[in-house]
C-alpha cells in the first residue's frame, strides 16, 4: 500500500480536504481531484469504484472538472480505501479542498501538451511521406521507393501509437476489462485496426491489401483528438475560474503578532481565534475578524456582490477573502478555516461544480449503449464492403468507429451549465444545484419576500411629531438614549436617526434604571435639578397615548414624560436602491411580480405600491406563503421564490427555483438554489437571463450533436467521408460545442 496514502488516514490530515455534513452526525464529506478522466463513462467507473466501498455514500463525479465529492464515515471507511479502489479502476487520485489547482492536475495537462506536440511532428512528417502517393501517376514512383516511404511513416507513427495515443488505449482496456464500453473504445478500435492493416500491408505489400496504407489518417487523427482534448481542457478552466480564483484567494502567509508585540510572517492554517494580524494593501484577508487598529477599503466583490470598495475602520468585520486595497490595517481573527463565510461560499461552489444536471446524467446513460451501436454499425459496414474491396472495408470501419464518438453529446449540458455557474459567480450570484438553471429559464412567476429582500432590514425615521414647546434636541437625545438599551429594530432606527449629522449633539443626558418590557417599550429615570422624571419609550399603549398615532404611518414609536405624551416617531422601510431598476427589467420580461409577507397589511400594500407591483399579501405565516406558491403551480405557473431565507425555508424548498439573499445565506439557507451574498435585487434579472441564454446554448450543442451525427454517420458508411476527415469531424464536433458554451462565461450585462 502507498505510504502516502496510509499517511491519508491520520485524522489531523482530514481537514484539509473535508468538512461536516450538515444535519450527519459523525459522517464527513471530502474533495478528489480525479487523474485519468477522458470522458462521461469514465465519471460513471468513479462513480462505481468508490459508492461499493464500506462507508461510503452519495458519491457525485463531474466530468467537467475531473473532480469527485463523497459523504462517508470515518468509523467504517479510511481515504487510503478509496485511493486504492480508483488505482484498481484505472484511475488516481489525490485529495484537495483546492479542487482546481490540484498538483496531480497540472502535471496531466503537461503531459497531455507533450503528446499533443509529439503526435503534431510527426503527423507533419507522415503527411509529407504520404504526398507523392497522393500526387504522383500511376508507374511515376517505383516499388522500392513506395516501400521505403512506407516504412519511413511506420517508424514515425509508432510514437504516437505508443505514446500520444496511449491515454485512449489506456481508457478503453480499462473499460473493457470492467465489461463497459466507454467513449474512448470506439476511438482505439479505430486507431489500432488503422495501424494494424498499415502494418500488415507494410510489413506484406503483395497480400491482401495490396500495400495501402492508413499511416497519415492515424496521425492526424490522433492529432486532431489531442488537439480538441487540449482546447477543451483550456476552455474548460477558464469557465470554471471564478471558482478556481474563489478557491486561490486565502493568503499562504501572514503578518501575526508576537508574544513581544512584534509581527511575523506564519502560515495562514495557524491562525487561531484571538490572534492580531496586520495586512497591508493588495492583502488578502486570511479569516473573519473585526478591525482592531486603522482604515482602509476592501474588496468584496467576489464574496458579496458589491461592486465598489467599502471603508472598514476599528469596530468593523473584515470576512476571508476580501482583498485590503488601500491602507494598512490590524485584525482580530475570530472564525478561521471551514467556520468562515468564506468556507461557506467555497462549498456551494464545490457543490455546484459537481453537480450533474438531469439532461447530463440522461446522456450518460445513453452513451453506453450509443457506443455499443456504433461498434456493431462499424462490424457490419466492414462486412458489407469486405467482399468487393477489403481495403475499402477497413476504412469504412474506422471513419464509422471515429466519426459516431458521443463526445459532443456528453459535454453539451455539462459544459454550458459550467459556465454559467462561473459567470453567475462573477456577478455575485451563487449556484447551489445547477439543475436549477434549466428551471429558471422557464419561469413566469417571481415571488418576493418583503423585509431583508425588497427592502433593508433597518428601519428608518421618516417624521417626527414633537408636543408644542418641546425642544427637538432635546428629545432626539433622550430618545436616542432610551433606544441605545434595546435591540428592537425599531429602537435601532431611532437610535441611529439621534446620532445623524443634521441633529445637535452638544448634551448628553444619562438615564438610571433603564429597562426594556418585552413587547412594549423602554423605560428610564432622568435625573435633573428640578428631581426625577420617567421616561418611557414604545408602543402607545404602554406610553399610554392613545390616539396620537398617525393611521398613514408603517410604524409607529411613542414616547411619553410625566407630563404626558411628548414625542412620535414615523418609521418606514426603505426600498432597495436597486428596486427600481431591477423590477422594472423584470417587468420588461413579461414575468409575474408578487409579493409575500408576513408584516400586516398596510405595511405590505404600502411597499408594494412604492415598489409597483400589483399583488400583494400581508400577515402571510410560512404555512400561507408555502401554499400560495403551491396554489400558483397548480394553475401551471412556474414560480422563482426570492427571500431572505431567515424563516423561507420551506417556501424555497417549494418553488421551481429560489434564491436566498442577504449576508448570511451563503452558510443558512441550504434549501435555496442560488444565493446572493451582497442581497442586490440585479442580481434576479441577471440569472433569468442567463438562465435563458444557457437553455439556448444546450439546445444549441444537443442539436449540433444531433445533426452531426445525422449527416457524418450515413457517409462514413457509405465510404463517402475517410477516416483522417472523420477524426477531424469528432474533434470539432465536441470543441464546437464547448467553445459555444463558453460564450456563457461572456458578461453581456
Amino acid at each position: 500500500m502507498n505510504p502516502a496514502s496510509i499517511a491519508l488516514d491520520d485524522p489531523r490530515e482530514w481537514e484539509s480536504f473535508s468538512r461536516a455534513v450538515p444535519g450527519r452526525e459523525g459522517w464527513l464529506e471530502s474533495f478528489l481531484a480525479i487523474e485519468g478522466m477522458h470522458c462521461a463513462a469514465c465519471a460513471l467507473d468513479v462513480e462505481d469504484a468508490l459508492r461499493v466501498l464500506p462507508g461510503v455514500e452519495r458519491v457525485h463525479v463531474n466530468g467537467a472538472t475531473h473532480a469527485a465529492r463523497l459523504q462517508w464515515s470515518p468509523q467504517a471507511s479510511v481515504p487510503s480505501q478509496w485511493l486504492n479502489a480508483l488505482q484498481r479502476a484505472g484511475y488516481g487520485a489525490t485529495p484537495a479542498g483546492d479542487l482546481l489547482t490540484a498538483l496531480p492536475r497540472v502535471q496531466e495537462r503537461r503531459l497531455l501538451l507533450w503528446r499533443w506536440l509529439v503526435a503534431g511532428f510527426c503527423m507533419m512528417q507522415v503527411m509529407m511521406y504520404a504526398t507523392p502517393s497522393y500526387t504522383a501517376a500511376p508507374g511515376e514512383i517505383t516499388p522500392d521507393i513506395i516501400a521505403l516511404l512506407a516504412w519511413a511513416s511506420w517508424v514515425l507513427t509508432l510514437p504516437v501509437i505508443v505514446f500520444s495515443a496511449w491515454p485512449f488505449f489506456r481508457a478503453a482496456f480499462k473499460d473493457l476489462s470492467r465489461l463497459r464500453v466507454g467513449m474512448d473504445v470506439p476511438v482505439a478500435l479505430g486507431i489500432a485496426i488503422a495501424f494494424a492493416a498499415s502494418s500488415a500491408a507494410t510489413f506484406d505489400a503483395k497480400g491482401p491489401l495490396g500495400g495501402e496504407v492508413w499511416y497519415d489518417s492515424v496521425t492526424m487523427f490522433v492529432f486532431f483528438l489531442l488537439s480538441g482534448r487540449l482546447l477543451e481542457q483550456r476552455l474548460r478552466d477558464r469557465t470554471a475560474g471564478s471558482l478556481e480564483a474563489l478557491m486561490r484567494r486565502l493568503p499562504r502567509a501572514v503578518l501575526r503578532q508576537a508574544a513581544d508585540g512584534s509581527f511575523e510572517h506564519v502560515p495562514a492554517n495557524r491562525l487561531q481565534p484571538g490572534d492580531i494580524v496586520r495586512l497591508l494593501p493588495g492583502e488578502t484577508v486570511p479569516a473573519d475578524g473585526v478591525v482592531t487598529e486603522g482604515v482602509s477599503d476592501l474588496d468584496e466583490a467576489l464574496l458579496t456582490g458589491e461592486s465598489n470598495p467599502v471603508s472598514r475602520r476599528k469596530g468593523d468585520a473584515v470576512i476571508a477573502g476580501t482583498h485590503n486595497v488601500t491602507g494598512v490595517i490590524t485584525m482580530r481573527v475570530e472564525q478561521t478555516g471551514s467556520k468562515t463565510r468564506y468556507a461557506g461560499i467555497v462549498a456551494l461552489m464545490e457543490q455546484a461544480a459537481l453537480d450533474k444536471p438531469l439532461l447530463a446524467q440522461a446522456a450518460d446513460r445513453i452513451a453506453g449503449p450509443f457506443i455499443i451501436a456504433v461498434i456493431a454499425a462499424a462490424a457490419a459496414a466492414a462486412m458489407y464492403w469486405w467482399p468487393t474491396d477489403p481495403r475499402h472495408a477497413i476504412s469504412v470501419a474506422i471513419a464509422v468507429l471515429v466519426v459516431t464518438c458521443p463526445c459532443a453529446l456528453s459535454l453539451a449540458t455539462p459544459a454550458a451549465t459550467l459556465a454559467a455557474a462561473g459567470s453567475l459567480a462573477r456577478r455575485g450570484i451563487l449556484v447551489r444545484r445547477l439543475q436549477a438553471l434549466d428551471a429558471c429559464a422557464a419561469i413566469d412567476t417571481v415571488v418576493f419576500d418583503k423585509t431583508g429582500t425588497l427592502t433593508h432590514e433597518d428601519l428608518t425615521v421618516s417624521a417626527v411629531h414633537l408636543r408644542p414647546g418641546a425642544d427637538r434636541a432635546r428629545v432626539m437625545a433622550l430618545a436616542g438614549a432610551l433606544a441605545s438599551h434595546s435591540l428592537h429594530p425599531a429602537s435601532r432606527a431611532i437610535a441611529s436617526a439621534a446620532k445623524a449629522p443634521g441633529e445637535v449633539h452638544a448634551v448628553t443626558y444619562h438615564l438610571r434604571g433603564c429597562h426594556e418590557i418585552a413587547g412594549s417599550g423602554v423605560l428610564a429615570q432622568l435625573q435633573e435639578a428640578q428631581g426625577a422624571k420617567s421616561l418611557r419609550l414604545g408602543s402607545a399603549v404602554f406610553c399610554g397615548v392613545i390616539g396620537i398615532q398617525n393611521a398613514a404611518s408603517a410604524t409607529q414609536v411613542h414616547m411619553a414624560d410625566d407630563n404626558g405624551w411628548l414625542a412620535t416617531f414615523e418609521l418606514e422601510e426603505v426600498l432597495r436602491s436597486d428596486s427600481a431598476s431591477a423590477l422594472g427589467a423584470l417587468r420588461g420580461s413579461s414575468l409575474r411580480l408578487q409579493l409575500l409577507s408576513g408584516d400586516n397589511e398596510t405595511a405590505v400594500h404600502r411597499i408594494a405600491q412604492r415598489a409597483g407591483l400589483a399583488t400583494a399579501i400581508g400577515g402571510c405565516s410560512p404555512e400561507a406563503k408555502l401554499d400560495h406558491v403551491a396554489h400558483e403551480q397548480v394553475l401551471g405557473h412556474r414560480v422563482l421564490m426570492v427571500g431572505d431565507g431567515v424563516n423561507d425555508g420551506p417556501v424555497l424548498a417549494r418553488a421551481d427555483a429560489s434564491v436566498a439573499m442577504g449576508q448570511g445565506a451563503p452558510l443558512a439557507q441550504a434549501r435555496a438554489d442560488f444565493t446572493v451574498p451582497g442581497g442586490q435585487l440585479t442580481a434576479i434579472p441577471q440569472l433569468l437571463r442567463l438562465a435563458r441564454r444557457t437553455r439556448r446554448v444546450v439546445r444549441q450543442n444537443l442539436a449540433w450533436a444531433a445533426i452531426y451525427n445525422a449527416v457524418c454517420v450515413p457517409l462514413a458508411v457509405i465510404g463517402a467521408m475517410p477516416p483522417w476527415l472523420a477524426g477531424l469531424g469528432m474533434a470539432a464536433s465536441s470543441l464546437l460545442v464547448v467553445a459555444n458554451s463558453a460564450r456563457l462565461s461572456v458578461n453581456r450585462d
